[in-house]
């Protein structure tokens, strides 16, 4: 069998070689320069901004010294919106009593929920002309089976829709009830 030497010259006459070693490479320079780079990309880059919706809520507190603004609004400019499970809306003009509009079933989208505020607003427009005071109200009453997904679409129709005002309420038993009815409870 071959043997291999990798020793002087084993007793015999020969060159002295020198040890070789392996080539190193510092690495130092390179990290330097690697931090350099993120730091320079984190400090010229913009981060991306959370998109928020403009939410306007009236104060906790009445004060005593300042009567109730009770306005009276005209039921042919008020559409309420009752929210049920399982993405499914409820709405009707008007007073629940006495509405002007049915209670109709919708869904969420362009085809639904929109589609009806669309309407409503052309109606109301039609009646009172392009009066920003005279627009359509719209009462968003959440059930406690609706989902917060759902509530943050409705908001996002009123946004699409241009709707001008706005309000979350608390639905009533009698509300409560017809959705139950409708099977949307």
């Amino acid at each position: 069998m071959a043997e291999l030497n990798t020793g002087g010259d084993g007793g015999k006459g020969g060159k002295v070689r020198s040890k070789k070693m392996n080539p190193g490479v510092d690495l130092t320079a390179m990290v330097d320069l690697a931090f350099l780079l993120i730091t320079f990309f984190m400090l010229t880059t913009s981060l991306s901004k959370p998109q928020s919706m403009n939410l306007a809520m009236p104060d906790k507190e009445q004060d005593p010294n300042k009567p109730e603004d009770n306005t009276p609004v005209p039921d042919d400019r008020s559409m309420t919106v009752l929210m049920g499970k399982d993405d499914t809306i409820l709405w009707y003009m008007g007073q629940f009593e006495t509405p002007l509009v049915a209670p109709t079933e919708t869904k969420y989208g362009k085809e639904g929920i929109r589609q009806a505020l669309l309407q409503r607003i052309s109606a109301v427009k039609s009646v009172y002309g392009d009066n920003k005071d005279k627009g359509l109200i719209v009462i968003i009453k959440p059930s406690d089976k609706t989902h917060y997904k759902n509530l943050v679409d409705i908001l996002d129709e009123m946004a699409i829709t241009n709707v001008q005002l706005y309000a979350i309420g608390d639905i009533s038993e009698p509300e409560v009830k017809l959705l139950e009815e409708k099977g949307m409870y």
